[in-house]
C-alpha cells in the first residue's frame, strides 16, 4: 500500500467567513417578509463554493472542485501546465485547457512535486551549462541573475 499524498488547493477561507456575515446581516430581511428568504441564498451559495472549489492534485492525477461538481483527469492525459494572466490551466493532449481552480503560478512546482515528477528546472539547469561550454561569453554578465521565466 502507497501513502499517496494529497495537495489541496482552495480560495481563501475569508470568502466563507465574509458570505458567512452576510448571512446573519441578511436575516432580519427575512424577517420581514418570505420573499427575501432567497437573498439569504446568495451568500450561502458564495460560503459553500468558497468552502467546496479548488484542485487536488494526486500523483494518480487531479481533481477541479466546482460548487455542484468536479472533473478529475489522470496524468497520462495531460501534456502540460500552462500560466496565463494569474490562472493556471491543464493542457490535455486533445488540446482542451482546464483551469486548476485556487493554483496560482507560484503554486506549479508544488503541483508537480505532487503529481511525482520530476522538475524539469533541474534538467534545464544541467542543459544550460553544456549548450554554452564552448561559446565566448563576457565575464561581466555571468554573475548577473535572471528574471524567472
Amino acid at each position: 500500500m502507497s501513502n499517496q499524498v494529497k495537495v489541496k488547493f482552495r480560495r481563501s477561507a475569508a470568502l466563507a467567513v465574509a458570505a458567512g456575515i452576510t448571512v446573519i446581516g441578511a436575516v432580519p430581511l427575512a424577517a420581514e417578509s418570505l420573499w427575501f428568504l432567497l437573498v439569504l441564498l446568495i451568500p450561502l451559495a458564495i460560503a459553500v463554493w468558497a468552502w467546496r472549489a479548488g484542485t487536488d492534485v494526486s500523483e494518480r492525477g487531479f481533481t477541479v472542485r466546482a460548487l455542484f461538481g468536479s472533473r478529475s483527469f489522470q496524468w497520462a492525459a495531460v501534456d502540460g501546465l500552462v500560466t496565463s494572466d494569474g490562472t493556471v490551466y491543464a493542457r490535455l493532449a486533445n488540446g482542451h485547457l482546464v483551469p486548476l481552480d485556487a493554483v496560482r503560478p507560484s503554486d506549479v512546482p508544488r503541483v508537480i512535486k505532487a503529481s511525482g515528477q520530476p522538475l524539469d528546472s533541474d534538467q534545464t539547469a544541467d542543459t544550460d551549462a553544456t549548450d554554452g561550454a564552448g561559446a565566448d561569453t563576457d565575464d561581466d554578465h555571468e554573475d548577473t541573475p535572471q528574471p524567472a521565466k
